[in-house]
């Protein structure tokens, strides 16, 4: 073997380990560019998912006003549909009661009284029946009649279990002393009390 031979695989040898450090190197400075990078990327991830929860929280609250204002709609068109069902039944039975009060003959006269308590609640209740025991014998003697027509009607207000309503009653009335028919014409405001499935007269006025 010649001495340039040896000198310059003793060249290379030296040279080896040079290569095997500067690798090294190299690969300690790509994982510290990883390891720089990698927050990024985390905050670059972390971005949309701060969007989506946001989004989700907005379409929560939307979604439950959303439900809140259809329950209150409904609450509303539920308490208008009572009331409408309400002003309907107590002015038809404002109507019939009105041609009840109206309506009386001396040869029936106890049954139009039972008829007139009967429709009748409360203090009017109360009142009516007091009156009526103090005119009984009056239209009796007198051979008293009538009878009522509603000829128009309207409610003025309404709630779920009182409704005010005024009534145009026309009424002929006949007597001993006058045969031929006298009409009247009445203007009656009445309050109507429901009273477990029925409506009854609780005020009634003549105007």
């Amino acid at each position: 073997m010649s001495k340039r031979t040896t000198e310059s695989d003793v060249f290379e040898q030296v040279r080896e380990p040079e290569d095997d450090v500067a690798g090294v190197a190299d690969a300690t400075e790509t994982a510290e560019a990883l390891d720089e990078a990698a927050p990024a990327e985390a905050e670059v991830t972390a971005a949309p998912k701060r969007r989506v929860g946001l989004a989700a929280v907005v379409c929560g609250l939307l979604f439950a006003l959303l439900v809140g204002g259809l329950g209150y709609l409904g609450w509303r068109q539920y308490e208008q549909y009572r009331v409408d069902a309400a002003s309907a039944a107590a002015l038809r039975a404002a109507q019939d009661y009105a041609v009840v009060l109206t309506t009386l003959d001396a040869k029936n006269i106890d049954d139009n009284y039972r008829k007139s308590l009967d429709g009748a609640t409360g203090e009017f209740k109360d009142a009516y029946s007091q009156g009526s025991s103090q005119l009984r014998q009056v239209l009796i003697d007198n051979k008293a009649a009538g009878t009522g027509v509603v000829v128009a009607s309207a409610v003025k207000s309404a709630s779920p279990d009182k409704v005010e309503v005024l009534l145009f009653v026309d009424q002929s009335i006949t007597n001993a002393q006058n045969p031929s028919p006298r009409i009247d014409r009445n203007r009656i405001d009445m309050t109507m009390q429901k009273v477990g499935d029925r409506w009854l007269a609780a005020r009634v006025e003549i105007l």
